[in-house]
């Protein structure tokens, strides 16, 4: 089965979910709720070193279960993401830029991210990456979590490089299926015509009462073809 819809960027920028998640908006790490403040901050960030969280964008409570791995990863190896996909040491996470938001580069009163507490997030902050196709549609999850609060701002892009990888996949998947139906119908068809024949001639030669005779599979063969007969015959006198 397709992993995609047919026109993916057109779902992207069309439907409403896909709109208000490619908007920055307020995301929060989900994992172990239950657990004391400073046990989840440690297995977060254990699990972000293992290439994997579970994030949530807080405005539309959808959750993710998130792999910092390139798109060709399957998982069939433990791994340690690179720095593209998790990145604990960027710069502009130590420092603010003058006079300015490290994320956006806006002056702090304008900045979007203040009530996150921008100045003091991007000191301890990891920068995450994630491919996914989601809903069908090729994206990739872009954001940040404060390694403190656990919380932070995210959004999706389209990923138009793997959409049209798996565009590429999902044709040849369907020719492949057409492929497959034309062979299954012409074996079918070789059979039916190879069975009239044989059929043909067992009757020529021993009569009709040799039906009694035939083995249960050839029985329903000759009454298959029988009555293919009589359809074609009454079709004829109609005409």
């Amino acid at each position: 089965m397709p992993r995609v819809v047919p026109d993916q960027r057109s779902k992207f920028e069309n439907e409403e979910f896909f709109r208000k998640l490619s908007r920055e908006c307020e995301i929060k790490y989900t994992g172990f709720r239950d657990r004391p403040h400073e046990e989840r901050q440690a297995r977060f960030q254990n699990a972000c070193r293992d290439g994997r969280s579970e994030i949530a964008f807080v405005a539309t409570g959808t959750n993710l279960s998130l792999q910092f791995f390139p798109a060709s990863w399957q998982g069939e190896q433990r791994q340690t993401p690179t720095r593209e996909y998790v990145d604990f040491e960027r710069e502009g996470g130590k420092r603010l830029l003058a006079g300015g938001c490290a994320w956006c580069a806006v002056p702090m009163m304008c900045c979007p991210h203040a009530r996150l507490g921008c100045d003091d997030s991007l000191r301890w902050a990891v920068y995450l990456k994630a491919p996914m196709i989601l809903n069908g549609v090729c994206v990739i999850w872009k954001g940040w979590i404060d390694l403190q609060r656990l919380d932070g701002m995210g959004c999706l892009e389209f990923d138009e490089e793997r959409a049209q990888q798996e565009d590429a996949l999902a044709q040849q998947a369907f020719e492949e299926a057409r492929r497959r139906t034309r062979e299954f119908e012409d074996r079918d068809r070789s059979h039916r015509e190879e069975m009239e024949v044989r059929v043909s001639q067992l009757l020529s030669v021993t009569g009709p009462h040799s039906l009694e005779s035939c083995s249960f599979l050839m029985k329903a063969e000759i009454t298959e073809i029988g009555k293919r007969r009589a359809r074609k015959g009454n079709g004829n006198q109609l005409l």
